[in-house]
């Protein structure tokens, strides 16, 4: 009888995986040389995940059940390429990030890469861990996967939907439309930061794919660091530490949920 888990090739592809994540980070390197700006790691960010999913997936054929192998790979890619392309083109013709400009200041290059490309190289591996052992896990797909898929489904009409509310509000404000001092329309009606609350959704969508089965369970932590990173790490809290100069934006956060949607508050208190 072969093993429910094959550990020996699920260990090699640990290693091609994590290779995979660097070919992608020396590229964005090279590609930010010749931008001059930093900020195109943002746009890789969802890359990351896409060539380690597609590791995976190759690698575990013959592995892993067909059916979980399939949902996993398309559910990344489909995030993964969607928020490549928004952020890309987003950052069309726009300098580097005040954000990374700020946070970049006075370090060295080698302690730039370290800090940018590194530490996004070994979030991603992490974050990436239910995708990696899920596509070995043998048995098939349970009721549990329908609640991932559905969680996932959530979280990329969150963001979609959100990035694409927001773009239209920049766009009107630019050409001189009526629109309110701070975006408080649509779903960032009831939250702040409704793609980074749908990023969440989506990774614990992931996870639910993996974690219904032996040993995706210990993967749980993946999702942790993702939620963490959004809600209290270097997403929401650096963005709003950003953003709170802009007139307006207080009385925002003060009526409006920070990262779950909630229906705002009816008085702002003075």
């Amino acid at each position: 009888m072969s093993p429910r888990f094959s550990g020996d090739a699920f260990a090699a592809t640990l290693v091609v995986a994590a290779l995979a994540i660097l070919v992608v980070l020396a590229a964005t390197y090279a590609a930010s040389r010749l931008a001059k700006k930093h900020s195109v790691i943002d746009t890789a960010w969802g890359l990351l995940f896409c060539a380690a999913a597609v590791v995976a997936f190759v690698r575990s054929a013959g592995h892993g059940d067909t059916g979980r192998r399939w949902l996993l790979l398309a559910m990344t890619l489909l995030w993964g390429l969607r928020l490549a392309v928004h952020i890309g083109r987003r950052s069309i013709g726009k300098g580097e990030d005040p954000r990374y400009e700020a946070m970049l200041r006075d370090r060295g290059q080698l302690e730039t890469i370290a800090l940018v490309y590194g530490l996004q190289g070994i979030l991603a591996f992490l974050i990436s861990m239910p995708i990696l052992v899920g596509s070995f896990e043998r048995d098939g797909l349970t009721p549990l996967a329908v609640v991932g898929v559905l969680l996932w489904a959530v979280g990329v009409l969150f963001e979609g939907i959100g990035d694409w509310q927001l773009e239209r509000y920049k766009k009107d404000r630019a050409s001189g439309r009526k629109v309110p001092k701070v975006m408080d329309r649509g779903l960032w009606h009831y939250t702040r930061h409704p793609n980074y609350f749908g990023d969440a959704c989506v990774w614990l969508g992931i996870s639910c794919v993996c974690a219904e089965r032996w040993p995706g369970v210990l993967t749980l932590f993946s999702p942790m660091i993702m939620v963490y990173l959004l809600a209290f790490g270097s997403g929401k809290r650096v963005l709003e530490r950003s953003m709170a100069g802009r007139e307006g934006y207080r009385d925002y956060m003060a009526r409006t949920s920070g990262f779950v949607p909630l229906p705002p508050k009816r008085s702002v208190p003075s």
